[in-house]
């Protein structure tokens, strides 16, 4: 595959598994190109155009020619200096690597994260939240965001990878997509009666079950095991965490559990304080699990893949 058709490939799977609705991306995107219309000449250079055809601002080529062959890939969640070395190692031995494939941004993914977390408004809404109130609650998480990770060396590792001449792409958004929209119907056909079943439900996964045999599987760290789990909703896309107020409006509009990849000890307690129940399904084996239904989709055509940094391939194509 070129390395533009990985791109479309991540791109077109975010947006099938995305929980807004079709026209709520085209939305979004209409309005980016309004805005990009709106520049001064001298402000277009700036402005990452991509946002024209692509909703999500985490997910990006970072390095090498769109129109280049890819024969095989190195893929993980944290895809940093160490692991380009361990590509380059790789491909000194035979192994033919062309693109460094990372869960997590890097680059200019990285840089503009919080872009992404307005989606997060949108899925309360679906949940019974306020369309106005879920906005606000977002803006002012994204803009924290925004200031926390602006000191970061955001392009250390696409840097090393183009000094050893590699491609370099990261693919965030389009998998939490694909793994939020994935263990959500799995829950809703199984209907767990108790917490207790729902930990199992998300468990009988393959890359949770692995996760539990190598102690760090899914658990539940809030609410007792023998009682109701209630309205079930899943908490895996919008870039990172969001905001604990969200977690009154959720309570109010009716939801009672939430299944996530990680919550803050904060996040915690006040979930506590709303008699919310929290099913941790576990960071990494989360990631891997939306990044593999990703995979599925290019290993399929012919790339080689190999597998590092906390992911586990369970092909399903």
């Amino acid at each position: 595959m070129k390395l533009r058709d990985i791109y479309r490939t991540c791109v077109e799977a975010g947006m099938e598994a995305d929980p807004r609705s079709a026209e709520e991306l085209q939305r979004v995107m209409a309005s980016a190109k309004a805005a990009y219309g709106k520049l001064e000449a001298d402000e277009k250079p700036f402005y990452d155009v991509e946002r024209l055809t692509n909703p999500y601002s985490d997910t990006r080529i970072c390095a090498g020619d769109p129109e280049m062959e890819i024969r095989g890939l190195l893929t993980g969640v944290d895809m940093e200096a160490a692991e380009v070395l361990l590509a380059d190692r790789l491909r000194e031995r035979g192994a033919p690597i062309d693109l460094i494939f990372a869960h997590h941004p890097e680059g200019p993914g990285f840089a503009r994260l919080d872009e992404v977390m307005h989606m997060q408004a949108d899925i309360w809404a679906s949940r019974g939240v306020g369309l106005g109130a879920a906005d606000s609650l977002i803006a002012k998480r994204a803009s924290e965001v925004r200031r926390k990770f602006s000191p970061y060396n955001h392009y250390r590792a696409i840097q090393a990878a183009e000094l050893l001449d590699f491609a370099s792409m990261s693919c965030h958004t389009p998998a939490d997509n694909s793994v939020q929209r994935f263990v959500q119907s799995a829950i809703d056909k199984a209907a767990p009666a108790t917490l207790d079943d729902l930990v199992k439900v998300v468990r009988a996964i393959p890359e949770y079950e692995y996760a539990a045999k190598h102690g760090y599987g899914p658990e539940l760290i809030l609410g007792d095991g023998t009682h109701r789990p209630g309205t079930i909703a899943v908490d895996m896309t919008g870039g990172t965490e969001g905001p604990t107020d969200a977690l009154n409006r959720l309570s109010a509009a009716g939801v009672d559990t939430l299944v996530g990849m990680h919550y803050s000890e904060e996040h915690r307690k006040r979930a506590e304080d709303l008699h919310m129940n929290l099913v941790l399904a576990g960071h990494i084996s989360s990631d891997t699990l939306g990044m593999n239904l990703i995979l599925d989709r290019i290993e399929s055509r012919g790339v080689e893949v190999v597998c590092t940094s906390g992911i586990v391939r369970v092909r399903r194509f």
